[in-house]
């Protein structure tokens, strides 16, 4: 039976949860994550555990955050003035932003706190710093 090798296109489905079972994301209610091994596209801990499965075959990974996302970074956690953003924002905790870098490239950050005078953005990745655990299905190798 093949085996899925670098290079190969897959289609998997998978239920991601954290270490305390909260599901973060699933592909069971939809069509299979479909990817080809070795272009970059997905965690490269995903994509890793992947390789030597054969269709059909399932498997439950754990993926440290150095092969996921990567650690929580402090310095990626900034405070900036209130009348930096435009006057029409009524910024609440949790709401997404993007700032733009001097580089002309795009940031996504998270609102995570609300103060009369300043707010707290994170640029960090929502799973930064976390343990993945996904239960991975091959369903084919096109």
């Amino acid at each position: 039976m093949p085996q899925a090798k670098q290079g190969d296109t897959v289609k998997v489905h998978y239920t991601g949860k954290l270490d305390d079972g909260t599901v973060f994301d699933s592909s069971q209610e939809r069509e299979p994550l479909e990817f080809t091994i070795g272009t970059g596209s997905i965690i490269p801990g995903f994509e890793q555990a992947v390789i030597g499965m054969s269709p059909g075959e399932s498997k439950t990974e754990v993926i440290p955050p150095d092969r996921a996302y990567g650690p929580y970074l402090e310095e990626m956690v900034l405070q900036i003035e209130r009348q930096q953003l435009p006057t029409d924002l009524d910024p609440e905790v949790g709401q997404q932003l993007q700032l733009q870098h001097p580089t002309g490239e795009v940031i996504p950050v998270i609102i995570t706190d609300v103060s009369s005078s300043t707010i707290t953005l994170d640029a960090n990745h929502p799973l930064a710093g976390e343990d993945l655990t996904f239960d991975i299905q091959l369903v084919a190798i096109a």
